[in-house]
């Protein structure tokens, strides 16, 4: 199985188009910070549509001319958040998208975001249901496969008013029957729960949620009134010492523009290093 990490930026990117914290403005001067939308390429699927997808596609490419146009586009959803959606609606040129999700991702996407009434003038749509009771296959002959693992029932503010369930934000596990490798992938939760930390624990890759760095960052950077996990996300001095006692190879993802890692030369890089943990990057391939 192999993976391509695509991009390692939480919401708005690397630098985000209408901020000038030091993360940003180092990224503005120094190109080698700059990161895009979190995403993972799996076989022929894509992790989360973001807004970003464009250059994701050509991205795998890498830097060959297609021999024929990219006529069906696969893509498995961890959630319904605008960061990992919008790129959906610019998959329109395609004549068939595949999308792997939750059954409540799905209704999110149907009723809020409207996708089958925009899009079907454009391509057909094809949904897969993404659950936690079986792997759901990727790869033409079934080798590959992945699996919902729930891990939050937040809602996206545009579906605020969408029924409770524990699969709004799932983590994935993909399990290669070929080589017996596997790789949990999780952007985005809020809780160290036993059936995540399970699936870690089985993992020989996991790459998790980088979002903050500390609880305190985003009302210290101003951008929030709100702890990092009271936004969803457990900052990373909260489950680095867990990570490092995992058997698997771990790797952050999702990183915000304010956290200090987005800075290469941050003295909190070392600190991860110690503990065995490392920062993903874009354009990183990883083979299971």
């Amino acid at each position: 199985m192999r993976l391509r990490i695509l991009g390692t930026a939480a919401g708005g990117g690397v630098p985000q188009w209408n901020c000038a914290c030091p993360g940003c403005t180092g990224a503005r001067t120094n190109p080698a910070w700059r990161r895009t939308h979190a995403s993972l390429a799996v076989e022929d699927h894509i992790v989360n549509a973001t807004p970003d997808i464009a250059e994701h596609v050509e991205a795998l490419r890498s830097g060959d001319a297609p021999t024929e146009r990219t006529r069906v586009m696969r893509v498995v959803l961890t959630d319904a958040e605008l960061d990992h959606t919008l790129g959906l609606f610019r998959l329109r040129e395609a004549d068939e998208l595949e999308i792997v999700a939750t059954p409540t991702v799905r209704q999110a996407l149907t009723g809020g975001l409207r996708l089958p009434e925009v899009l079907s003038p454009y391509a057909d749509l094809r949904w897969r249901d993404l659950t936690a009771d079986g792997p759901v296959p990727l790869s033409a002959g079934g080798e590959v496969g992945v699996q919902a693992v729930p891990v939050s029932g937040k809602r996206p503010r545009y579906a605020s008013d969408g029924a409770a369930a524990p699969d709004w934000v799932v983590a994935l596990r993909f399990t290669d029957r070929t080589t017996g490798g596997t790789c949990l992938y999780a952007p985005a939760f809020g809780v160290w729960s036993p059936e995540l930390e399970a699936a870690m624990a089985e993992a020989d890759c996991v790459i998790v949620d980088g979002t903050f760095w500390d609880d305190e960052e985003p009302r210290r950077t101003g951008i929030s009134s709100r702890t990092a996990t009271e936004m969803g996300h457990l900052p990373v001095e909260a489950t680095a010492e867990r990570l490092s006692r995992l058997p698997g190879r771990c790797l952050y993802t999702h990183l915000n523009n304010t956290n200090p890692l987005v800075d290469p030369d941050a003295p909190q890089h070392k600190r991860l290093a110690g503990l065995g943990v490392e920062v993903a990057a874009d354009g990183m391939v990883i083979e299971l």
